[in-house]
């Protein structure tokens, strides 16, 4: 997979005069902090897609919402790209900085504004962590429900632009489920309200256009979202597998028993190991994959469902079902999981988180998918499942400083999400297109599809200054690609009749 990054609107924007850009920044912001030499750019050359790498032109790291708005001004005058922030903590490049554009950065907004428990909500700054959240919640009572893996460093801001997810997902739903209103910058500094603090706003849904936008039409300033009572009690079970297809094969049977768990989660053996070496959660350690599933609720009703799941996982195959004995050991169990991801690093110089999302009826037979494609680009990948949603996070295993893994890591990659496409699913669950993504939304998308998100793009952004290059590609770039379209159960996957 090479990443394409769209030189043509490269060349529909004029030079940026960088020295002119500073001094009318300075001037009319004077106590703005500005960042232009080489050591301090350098620290903001990437997100978390670290394999991707750009030096800004400048960097900026205002600490009040009139600079921003002014800050936007001056680049909208200027033609100067911009690229929003937040914690830096994305998978896809989508706060990847541009040569010729300003970074803007918006870390240090993380004031908590408001927690109104009547209302159950929480007006927050886009710099709030996400799980500063909850902790203030938490003397109330309630809690905010979306739960990415990297909730104690991501922020709030992000997890708008990303639409996030997290392991209680499949019963909560994603960031976009539980958002009561936004406010934001549009390109050239208008103030924007999307959404209300009422269930309900007149006119189009734009809050759930902006949800998932990854910075593409406006600078995120104020988020507003919805606080849910903490549950009486919580309870994992914990289902050790012979193999990943019959584990797949039980998510499906939870499911089609009428039991949403508040998470269902997996993980393969590859990914078991690393995170019980790290963790020492209580692992299974020959298992082939594991499901954690957890049910909330009252006491009576959550007893009740964990009996019946038991039986449904025995009855899919699990060679072992146990439920977690106290407070302390759910806590460990879920520790496991949600480290997974840094565990795996430790199997590896090197690892590329994929993020796709698939029906569950196919979870089985894509398994199998990514285990030949695996073996053929000659990698390991470990996995690990937002299971009960479909959302997969295969790790690709790889060492950079070996010639050509890299590469084969990147095509492995692409054939994954499009494997993804192909049984009905999308390139992306929570992660993003951002630059890693470019060629599958080629995959996934027509022409026709594609020019109508230029269109609401260009509603917003008329000039592209805002986050370009991301997200959507050019219809001569796709053209370049050679896959306008994958259909469901078409190409290149064949062996998809036979899953």
């Amino acid at each position: 997979m090479t990443i394409l990054y769209d030189e043509t609107l490269d060349g529909a924007l004029p030079d940026v005069d960088k020295q002119a850009l500073i001094r009318a920044l300075r001037s009319q912001l004077p106590d703005l902090e500005l960042l232009d030499q080489e050591p301090q750019l350098k620290p903001y050359e990437c997100d978390g897609l670290s394999a991707y790498r750009t030096t800004p032109m400048l960097v900026a790291l205002p600490r009040h919402l009139h600079e921003v708005q002014r800050l936007l001004q001056i680049c909208h005058e200027h033609r100067v790209p911009v690229v929003p922030r937040g914690a830096g903590t994305g998978l896809s490049g989508g706060a990847l900085p541009l040569e010729k554009g300003l970074l803007l950065v918006m870390a240090r907004f993380k004031d908590i504004l408001q927690i109104d428990p009547a209302a159950r909500c929480a007006r927050l700054q886009p710099g709030v962590r996400n799980l500063a959240i909850s902790q203030a919640a938490a003397p109330l009572g309630l809690y905010y429900a979306p739960d990415p893996s990297s909730q104690i460093a991501c922020s709030i801001g992000g997890n708008v632009a990303e639409n996030a997810g997290g392991v209680h997902c499949l019963k909560y739903g994603l960031t976009v489920h539980n958002l009561l209103q936004v406010q934001m910058f549009s390109v050239d500094g208008q103030a924007m309200t999307l959404g209300s603090q009422a269930l309900d706003a007149p006119g189009f849904d734009l809050l759930a256009l902006v949800t998932g936008s990854e910075g593409l039409l406006g600078v995120i300033t104020e988020v507003t979202v919805k606080l849910l009572p903490k549950p009486p009690i919580a309870k994992v079970l914990l289902a050790a597998f012979d193999s990943v297809e019959a584990a797949g094969r039980a998510v499906a049977d939870i499911i089609a028993a009428g039991i949403i768990p508040g998470g269902l989660e997996m993980m393969d053996n590859l990914a078991i190991r690393a995170a019980e070496d790290f963790i020492h959660a209580g692992y299974p350690v020959d298992a082939e994959a594991i499901l954690l599933c957890e049910l909330d609720g009252v006491e009576a009703d959550v007893h009740d469902d964990c009996e019946r799941v038991r039986q449904v996982l025995e009855r899919a195959g699990a060679s072992e079902v146990r439920l977690a004995r106290d407070e302390a050991e759910r806590v460990r169990f879920w520790a496991g999981r949600k480290n997974a991801f840094p565990a795996v690093g430790r199997l590896s110089p090197d690892y590329y988180c994929m993020d796709g999302t698939i029906p569950r009826r196919q979870l089985p037979g894509v398994l199998r998918g990514i285990a030949r494609l695996a073996a053929e680009h000659q990698l390991r990948v470990a996995n690990v499942f937002h299971a009960g949603d479909g959302n997969m996070h295969p790790l690709i295993l790889f060492d950079a400083n070996r010639p050509g893994e890299l590469a084969r890591a990147e095509a492995l990659g692409g054939k994954i999400l499009e494997l993804c496409v192909a049984v009905g699913g999308s390139i992306t669950g929570e992660h993003g297109v951002g630059r890693e993504k470019i060629n599958q939304m080629c995959a996934q998308f027509n022409a026709h599809e594609l020019a109508l998100f230029h269109g609401v793009k260009a509603a917003f952004d008329p000039g592209g200054l805002l986050n370009p290059g991301k997200n959507i590609p050019t219809l001569q770039r796709c053209a370049e690609f050679g896959a306008m379209h994958i259909h469901h159960g078409q190409l290149p996957f064949p062996e998809l009749e036979r899953f």
